[in-house]
């Protein structure tokens, strides 16, 4: 909620920017909607509904004018006029951008907003008592953490031998070269002669047991007249190496206790992942929501694709390129962030808030899954894989029976892609990247919206 301090002249400048008149004046001091909630509560018609920069606001569509959400109000904010709900805030700040006096109680302690509450009560005596649960994003942790099996990526060649040698095939090496040796060297691994070294075959001691031809990983062996043949050429081999981030998410969403997460480590028991309708469905579930698409399934319908931390693809990397690691997140974003709030909506924890022009995450809930940081089109949020969406296409339009001509959407768009015609704001989609800002920022829901997204090339 946003709130009013002592430095408040009562010039109302508050007052007449905000889009859904939820701020007035009480005894020369401007009050507002405190974003309780309650409003949202007790709809019959699910019309109000969270937005992403925690406010609320009035699906227009859905509200029949029944009047409860008004008569429910702690502080009689709420007010219906000609059948349009009004009083309630949505969060967008406007009111912050004309009053140095208007700030986010969010940014406050918990004691100060109690503070704030119960002075209501002192200014509008009549109003019953306010009785309002504090509600906040700030933790108490300064980083949200993960412990994974980490690539430095400076150092990494894409030889392939983690993912050979990966007992749950968590990682997945992909290069852009096909059938030319990585140098991986697991030919020489393999060879129960000891015919190959550095890549050289003695066809002296080679026995054509073919167990290298049959395990190249880069399909860069074959054989010619009776003598192994390794095709390599001199030039970087180019290409991602993705791996299991072991954040849990998967572990999450099972629903059958087979794969769990134990101290920190992902464990899988296939006896109780039992074959049926619903395990099935629940593992479409999980792969769908695995961040790096790691997660799959086996013939025989079971798991594979999750990091169990043993280490080995460490012990094999002839670079020192793999380790384990400590990957921390600070909640912080670079100075790119436009607000477009797709972070918000990617998020499985419900652990980021949309700011203007920035986030709030709350790093007790914070998995360090990395979608966020995989879907922002600006990649304002820090993130070690390399995998990465882009917005593919989509449809945006404003409802004009909706719109309330507020400016919002128009002022906070990165592309311009708003425009004033014939006294109306409409898209002008040539310009729209489809990145939702206008979509979250919105007081009156008026954006028919609609996005696409793919990976990134």
């Amino acid at each position: 909620m946003y709130i009013t301090t002592n430095k408040c002249e009562s010039r109302a400048e508050c007052i007449k920017k905000c889009p859904t008149e939820a701020i007035r004046l009480i005894k020369g001091n401007a009050f507002s909607c405190i974003t309780c909630g309650t409003c949202h509560d007790v709809c019959p018609n699910n019309a109000i509904f969270k937005n992403s920069y925690g406010g609320y606001v009035v699906d227009r569509a859905k509200c029949n004018g029944c009047g409860i959400c008004e008569y429910s109000c702690p502080v009689e904010s709420i007010h219906i006029e000609d059948g349009v709900v009004k009083g309630i805030c949505s969060m967008c700040g406007l009111c912050g951008d004309v009053c140095e006096s208007r700030i986010d109680a969010s940014n406050l302690i918990d004691e100060n907003r109690l503070s704030f509450l119960n002075s209501l009560k002192l200014a509008m005596p009549n109003v019953s008592d306010v009785n309002v649960p504090i509600q906040s994003n700030k933790s108490d942790k300064e980083f949200a953490s993960r412990i994974c099996m980490d690539t430095d990526y400076d150092k990494c060649t894409l030889c392939g031998r983690c993912e050979y040698y990966c007992p749950t095939n968590a990682i997945n090496v992909t290069t852009q070269q096909q059938g030319i040796c990585t140098d991986c060297k697991i030919c020489e691994d393999i060879c129960p002669t000891g015919a190959i070294k550095n890549g050289i075959v003695d066809s002296s001691a080679c026995t054509l047991c073919l167990n290298c031809l049959n395990n190249c990983p880069s399909n860069s062996i074959s054989i010619d007249d009776f003598k192994v043949n390794i095709i390599k050429l001199n030039q970087k081999i180019n290409g991602s190496i993705i791996s299991c981030l072991n954040c849990g998410l998967c572990a999450d969403n099972n629903e059958n206790g087979s794969l769990v997460k134990v101290d920190g480590n992902l464990r899988y028991d296939p006896s109780l992942d039992v074959l049926s309708d619903l395990s099935v469905e629940n593992h479409q579930l999980m792969m769908a929501d695995c961040p790096v698409s790691t997660l799959h399934e086996t013939s025989d319908y079971k798991l594979e694709g999750y990091c169990v931390s043993c280490g080995k693809c460490v012990e094999v990397c002839q670079n020192d390129a793999r380790s384990a690691s400590v990957i921390e997140w600070d909640g912080k974003v670079s100075e790119d962030c436009i607000s477009c709030g797709i972070c918000v909506e990617v998020c499985p924890k419900d652990a980021i808030t949309l700011k203007r022009g920035t986030i709030e995450v709350d790093l007790d809930k914070c998995i360090m899954c990395e979608t966020c940081g995989i879907h922002c089109p600006k990649d304002a949020i820090p993130k070690r894989t390399t995998v990465k969406k882009e917005i593919a296409d989509g449809f945006n339009m404003i409802d004009q029976q909706l719109c309330i001509n507020c400016g919002l959407c128009q002022d906070i768009c990165p592309e311009d892609a708003i425009i004033e015609k014939d006294g109306h704001l409409v898209v002008n989609e040539d310009d729209c990247i489809y990145c939702g800002a206008c979509m979250h920022v919105c007081p009156s829901n008026a954006f028919l919206f609609e996005r696409k997204f793919k990976d990134a090339k």
